[in-house]
């Protein structure tokens, strides 16, 4: 469904993305770990044109994204941002129905509204939320709201941002239980991009490391504990000692 190909990111002369190649099959759930500032953000932004790559390709489900038309390119994507990016000033069903309220997915405002409480209902939140503010909610189910979002288009790619930070361990891996029930329910495929390590190990099927600008390894979640890699097995045990220089 995702393909980059040999991506190659500057901004000056912070090399970001230094030949990143990535493919991402139809259905599946990738995730991609990696330390602060390697490019794990820049990586997706590329795939949904936000930033142009200096060079390289990118393919979404087998066309080229520099070809493609934006508006019907961009509704077939849901994303879940890491600080929610809720409107403060609308009520939780207009966030939720956001883009079903506007553009090429317009419906109806009834329909979007009860499309709205049924994906609500989907994250486990009551109807009774869908008039309240985001400023009135927890940080939990900001985030529950932020996920019924992503998901109100049917979008066949989903992206999560850092779905679980800010988050207790409980409503975390309540957080986690949800994208993974869900993705299976969708057979959508999905990049997570995170530093918890419980998170992979919940949503993944795939897991890619990004670092120093290239993937420094891919392989299915099975193989996560026995890939020989020690750029890998550094960061997924937190060590300190390692290939990875800590930035004191």
């Amino acid at each position: 469904m995702i393909t980059l190909r040999d991506v190659h990111k500057s901004f000056g002369a912070n090399h970001v993305l230094r030949g990143v190649n990535l493919h991402v099959p139809t259905g599946e759930s990738m995730v991609i770990i990696g330390g602060s500032g390697t490019g794990k953000s820049i990586t997706i932004k590329t795939v949904l044109g936000l930033v142009e790559p200096d060079s390289g390709e990118i393919e979404v489900n087998g066309q080229s994204i520099a070809n493609a038309d934006r508006d019907q390119f961009l509704a077939g994507f849901g994303m879940l941002f890491q600080g929610g990016a809720l409107f403060d000033s609308l009520p939780v069903w207009q966030n939720v129905a956001f883009r079903l309220l506007r553009g090429s997915l317009k419906k109806p405002k009834d329909e979007a509204r009860e499309i709205a409480i049924e994906k609500l209902r989907r994250v486990g939140l009551k109807p009774d939320v869908a008039d309240r503010f985001p400023a009135e909610l927890s940080g939990g189910m900001q985030k529950r709201v932020g996920l019924a979002r992503a998901i109100a288009a049917e979008p066949r790619i989903i992206f999560f941002d850092e779905p679980t930070t800010g988050l207790d361990p409980i409503m975390s891996g309540v957080i986690n239980d949800l994208i993974r029930e869900i993705v299976t329910e969708m057979g959508a495929t999905t990049i997570t991009i995170t530093h918890d390590m419980t998170s992979v190990r919940t949503i993944a099927d795939r897991v890619a490391m990004l670092h120093d600008g290239v993937i420094q390894w891919t392989g299915p979640i099975a193989d996560l504990e026995r890939s020989g890699d020690p750029y890998l097995d550094q960061f997924i045990h937190g060590r300190a000692e390692g290939p990875i220089e800590a930035v004191r």
